[in-house]
C-alpha cells in the first residue's frame, strides 16, 4: 500500500508548514486528488490514521475533495472535462488531447492552532 508512504511524505510537509507558521497542532488537512493520481482516497484515509500518530497532526481531520479530469485538444483547441478512462476532447471527440488536470495530489489547506503571540 503506497498510500502509507504518501501519507508520511504529506505529514512531513504539514509539519514543515506548521513549524514555519508557529503552529503547535494541526486540526485539519485538506487535499485535492485527481482520479489519475494513482492514489485511492479510501486507502489514503486509512493510512492517514496510522501515519499521523506521534505527529503534530495526531488528532487532525483529513478532508479529501475529488478533482476532475480535464483535457485540451490538439486538433480543435477546445477542451473541458473528460472521463478518466476515456480521454477524448469533449468538443470534437478527438483522441489527440493533453491532460490539463486530474493527475494531481494537492495539499490545499492546513488548519493550525498557534501560540497566542504568533496568531493573536
Amino acid at each position: 500500500m503506497h498510500e502509507l508512504s504518501v501519507c508520511q511524505g504529506l505529514l512531513a510537509e504539514v509539519e514543515r508548514v506548521a513549524r514555519a507558521n508557529g503552529g503547535w497542532r494541526v486540526s485539519e488537512i485538506r487535499l485535492a486528488i485527481g482520479p489519475l493520481s494513482g492514489v485511492e482516497a479510501p486507502l489514503l484515509e486509512r493510512a492517514f490514521t496510522i501515519a499521523r500518530a506521534g505527529t503534530c497532526a495526531a488528532d487532525a481531520r483529513l478532508t479529501i475533495s475529488a478533482m476532475p479530469v480535464t483535457v485540451r485538444c490538439r486538433s480543435c483547441g477546445g477542451g473541458g472535462e473528460a472521463a478518466a478512462n476515456r480521454l477524448l476532447c469533449p468538443e470534437c471527440g478527438d483522441w489527440r488531447v493533453d491532460l490539463a488536470s486530474g493527475n494531481e495530489l494537492q495539499l490545499t489547506e492546513v488548519t493550525l492552532e498557534c501560540d497566542e503571540p504568533v496568531c493573536g
